[in-house]
């Protein structure tokens, strides 16, 4: 497990940098609480981060 920053959890082991930034915005989202987790399978989406 890496801690991304500190609302931002991956579990994934494999995580490409488009899909990082991704997941990074929608983390800084005020509604997002307590943290955003990625799993092993998280990949870009259409506007959102999915896994």
């Amino acid at each position: 497990m890496e801690t991304i920053n500190g609302r931002l959890k991956n579990w994934a082991s494999i995580l490409d940098a488009k899909t990082r930034e991704q997941a990074i915005t929608a983390s800084k989202m005020l509604f997002v609480f307590p943290h955003l987790a990625l799993m092993p399978d998280a990949h870009l989406g259409k506007g959102a981060t999915v896994g």
